[in-house]
């Protein structure tokens, strides 16, 4: 049986979250954006990666499942996808978020090399 950390990812979590609502707020930072509500699912889901990552093995042994699907059968590919896929949830979340006026607002709408937080962040996560 797998242990099973919860304070530890917890706090790790809640700490990338902070960072990433930060990074949000200077993205977003324009008269009239809901940059908080965008970034409280920053906060929330870098807690559940965060957990996913550093309990693993706790993950596979209750859900079977994951080891039937090509390529994560290794909890390293695993560990990995969580980071894509939270490199593309940063990038999304920055893509659909416009200014006031209509057009893309500071900060947004980066290509992926300039995406430089969401790399960050998702390398945190890991």
């Amino acid at each position: 049986m797998a242990e099973l950390l919860i304070i530890p990812p917890l706090i790790l979590g809640a700490i990338i979250g902070l960072y990433e609502l930060i990074l949000v707020h200077q993205d977003e930072n324009f008269r009239g954006s809901h940059w908080f509500s965008h970034g409280l699912h920053s906060a929330g889901w870098a807690i559940i990666a965060v957990f996913a990552t550093m309990n693993a093995e706790f993950v596979y042994e209750n859900l079977t499942f994951l080891e039937g699907i090509p390529f994560l059968n290794n909890i390293l590919v695993f560990r990995v996808a969580i980071g894509l896929i939270t490199v593309l949830k940063v990038h999304a979340a920055s893509a659909v978020v416009k200014s006031t006026i209509g057009t893309a607002s500071k900060g947004l709408k980066e290509t992926w090399a300039q995406k430089k937080h969401g790399h960050i962040v998702s390398l945190l996560e890991l």
